[in-house]
């Protein structure tokens, strides 16, 4: 007869009660903002259970407690780590890198005003590929406008795609979008241990500054910003706290400054002090 250990030695699988689920889930929103519907419960269990098995835990209501009594407060970005979603792409919803050079980078660089330094905010930054396409296309546009510049802030909540991405280390298949032209200029290939990747050139990441950042917190940024790509994060969130961030995202920008959103977003039902110029690209009033 075999012996089953599954119930000793820590191989026991933990399982998310409903009462422990409903903490969980306060928790996160009240940290993040993020709503966690019921629906969300399995994928909770999946994705917690990885730091129940690096703890050597057995018990969610004990790694609830945990994380609340971390002074240091590791243990709560670990968590949120697992928790926050981190799926994109080189040129993902590519009609708004389009509408950036084409309308948006010469709108700005047509103002009067003596300001000749273009700040934008990649709020979603996730691994990198956001805010190094807003650098290709930005660094492509300005190339033969001498004495512009611009600087690209990049923030994420996880600290472990934000490693990812000040790297700019990528494999061939996740630049498979990128154009020839860009990969020739921007990217160095890989050789011996590295082959089979690329990885952004040192000038164009320097144009990047790769930062935790929590949506919920205060903004440092009081119209200081000209543009503003938050996209495929609000849906993740309910229409309060959309409002809330809508609101800050406003304050954030310079007057006519612009704002793009995810193309599964909407903002029509909030209120806000945006001009709509294209589907989820706003201006501000």
């Amino acid at each position: 007869m075999t012996k089953d250990f599954s119930n000793h030695l820590g191989f026991r699988k933990a399982q998310l009660s409903e009462a422990v689920f409903r903490k969980f889930s306060a928790l996160v929103y009240q940290k993040t903002g993020i709503y966690l519907k019921a629906e969300k419960k399995e994928l909770l269990n999946a994705r917690l259970g990885k730091r129940l098995r690096a703890l050597s835990m057995d018990s969610f209501s004990d790694y609830y407690d945990y994380v609340l009594n971390d002074t240091s407060g590791e243990e709560l970005v670990q968590m949120i780590d697992v928790v926050s979603t981190n799926f994109t792409s080189f040129f993902r919803e590519n009609s708004h890198f389009e509408l950036l050079t084409s309308q948006v980078l010469p709108e700005l660089a047509s103002r009067g005003g003596g300001k000749k330094e273009l700040v934008i905010w990649s709020a979603a930054a996730s691994s990198g590929e956001e805010p190094y396409t807003i650098a290709l296309v930005t660094e492509d546009f300005f190339a033969d406008k001498p004495g512009w510049s611009y600087r690209i802030l990049a923030t994420d909540i996880s600290t472990r795609v934000l490693a990812h991405a000040r790297r700019g280390v990528y494999s061939l298949d996740r630049v498979a979008k990128v154009p020839q032209s860009y990969l020739k200029k921007y990217f160095q290939r890989g050789v011996g241990k590295a082959e089979g990747n690329v990885r952004v050139k040192e000038f164009l990441r320097r144009r990047i500054s790769f930062e935790r950042f929590n949506l919920m917190d205060n903004f440092p940024w009081n119209g200081g910003l000209d543009v503003i790509f938050c996209r495929n994060v609000m849906i993740y969130f309910n229409r309060e706290t959309q409002q809330v961030l809508l609101n800050k995202f406003h304050q954030a920008l310079a007057p006519g400054g612009y704002l793009f959103i995810g193309h599964s977003e909407s903002i029509s039902s909030l209120k806000h002090g945006f001009s709509q110029i294209a589907s989820t690209a706003y201006r501000k009033k």
